[in-house]
C-alpha cells in the first residue's frame, strides 16, 4: 500500500522556470505582528476541504514566537496564533490555546476543522516536548481538542477547549518514536503535522502526518504517515509515501481532491536529502493518484511542484495549497545574495522574514502542474 519517492525521480529535476517561484524582495516583507516571528500556517476548513468563511473572511492558525537574536531559536518557543483575514487585512486574535492546555512545552503545526451547525472547532496539533523538559527536546505527539467559536466581540476567538486527547501514538514498528531520536538540523526525526482529510469517494476520515520509518538502516528515513478513523478511534496504517534512504523530512503533508484525482503535497528542505543520493531544491513536492490507497505517482515526473529560485534557495518554506489552488507560505531567509547565513547569526536575523510570503497559484493538469502568477500582500493590520 506504500508508494515510494525514488532517487530516479529526484535525479530528473532540472532548473525548469515553470516551477520556480519569483524572487522575494523587500517590498514583500510586511510584518503582520511586528514583535513576533510567524511561520507555518493553515486555514480553518470544512470537513470537505473547503475553506470556512468566518466574519466575512477566513481564520488562520500560524506558528508564532518572539523575535530571538537567532531566528532558529523560535522552534523551541512556538505557540499557535489565531488570525483573521478579511477585506485584505489581517487581524491578530491572540494565542489560540490558553496557557497550560498544551500537554507539551510548545505547539507545532496541525490542521483545523469547522462544524458549521454547532460552531465547534476541532484542532489537530503537534505537542512538542513535555511540560518538564527544555526547549531543545524534540519529542513529538499528535493531539486534538475541540473548542467553541465565539464571535460576540470585535475579534473572533475560540474558547471552552476540551482536554486534549492524543490522537494516535508512534508504535516503533511502522513509525519511529521521537523521544530519543537525533536532533541535529537536517536529521530531526518526525511524528508531527497532523492534517485531516476526508475521502469524498467513501467519506472515510484520515490523518496524514510527517514521520520517520521505524527500524530503517538509513539516516534519511522520511515517510508520510497515515491513520484512519474507525469507530471513533484513529488507527495507524502503513505509510502513504516512503522516501526511505532518500529524504529525511516530508513536512506538512496534505491532500486535495480535484478533477477526480487525489493530489498529495508536502514540503522538503534541500538539507534533508541524503548526501549520497540525488539532490533537490527546497520546495513543494507532490504526487497524484486515482485512489487514496494509490499507487501514487510523482507530479511532473519528479515530484517537484514549486522550487525557491536558485539564487535565493532559502527564501520561503512550508507551502500550503488551498482548495482554490492558491499557495501560502512564509518568508524564510531572503535577499542573501550568496552571503553566509550559517555562522553569521546577526545577518540571518536581519534577513529572516518571519511573515507571510506572496501567494502563488497553481494549475493542475492530471500528473502535471504549472506555477501561475503570484499575489503580493498589500494591506495588514
Amino acid at each position: 500500500m506504500t508508494s515510494s519517492w525514488l532517487a530516479q525521480h529526484i535525479a530528473q529535476i532540472t532548473s525548469d522556470v515553470s516551477h520556480q517561484a519569483p524572487l522575494i524582495t523587500s517590498a514583500d516583507v510586511i510584518p503582520i505582528i511586528p514583535d513576533l516571528d510567524l511561520w507555518d500556517m493553515w486555514p480553518l476548513l470544512h470537513q470537505n476541504g473547503q475553506t470556512a468563511s468566518i466574519c466575512g473572511g477566513t481564520l488562520w492558525m500560524i506558528l508564532a514566537a518572539q523575535k530571538f537574536d537567532d531566528p532558529d531559536t523560535r522552534h523551541g518557543h512556538a505557540r499557535i496564533r489565531l488570525l483573521l483575514q478579511a477585506n485584505g487585512e489581517w487581524t491578530d486574535c491572540g494565542n489560540l490555546f490558553p496557557e497550560g492546555l498544551n500537554p507539551g512545552s510548545r505547539e507545532w503545526s496541525g490542521s483545523a476543522l469547522c462544524n458549521s451547525d454547532t460552531q465547534y472547532i476541532t484542532v489537530f496539533f503537534t505537542a512538542a516536548g513535555t511540560h518538564d523538559n527544555s526547549s531543545s527536546e524534540f519529542t513529538q505527539r499528535l493531539f486534538q481538542t475541540t473548542g467553541t467559536l465565539d464571535m460576540s466581540s470585535d475579534k473572533p476567538r475560540i474558547s471552552a477547549w476540551s482536554i486534549p486527547v492524543e490522537s494516535v501514538v508512534a508504535d516503533g514498528v511502522l513509525y519511529m518514536q521521537t523521544a530519543t531520536a537525533n536532533h541535529l538540523p537536517g536529521l530531526i526525526k518526525g511524528f508531527r503535522d497532523p492534517t485531516y482529510f476526508c475521502d469524498p469517494q467513501n467519506n472515510e476520515s484520515y490523518l496524514l502526518f510527517t514521520a520517520s520509518q521505524a527500524m530503517s538502516p538509513h539516516a534519511c528515513n522520511g515517510v508520510i504517515g497515515l491513520a484512519r478513523l474507525q469507530h471513533e478511534k484513529w488507527l495507524l496504517q502503513s505509510p502513504l509515501i516512503s522516501a526511505d534512504g532518500l529524504c529525511n523530512e516530508m513536512e506538512r503533508p496534505q491532500i486535495l481532491f480535484k478533477n477526480k484525482l487525489f493530489y498529495l503535497f508536502w514540503s522538503s528542505s534541500k538539507r534533508v536529502f541524503a548526501l549520497d543520493g540525488p539532490q533537490a531544491p527546497t520546495g513543494l513536492f507532490g504526487m497524484v493518484a486515482e485512489r487514496m490507497d494509490g499507487p501514487w505517482q510523482p507530479l511532473n515526473g519528479t515530484g517537484l511542484v514549486i522550487a525557491n529560485p536558485a539564487e535565493e534557495p532559502n527564501q520561503a518554506y512550508c507551502w500550503y495549497v488551498m482548495d482554490d489552488l492558491s499557495v501560502a507560505s512564509f518568508i524564510d531567509v531572503w535577499g542573501v545574495q550568496g552571503r553566509d547565513i550559517k555562522t553569521d547569526i546577526p545577518f540571518r536575523r536581519k534577513q529572516f522574514g518571519g511573515t507571510l510570503a506572496p501567494k502563488l497559484h497553481l494549475q493542475l493538469d492530471g500528473a502535471s502542474t504549472r506555477l501561475l502568477t503570484c499575489s503580493r500582500q498589500t494591506v495588514h493590520s
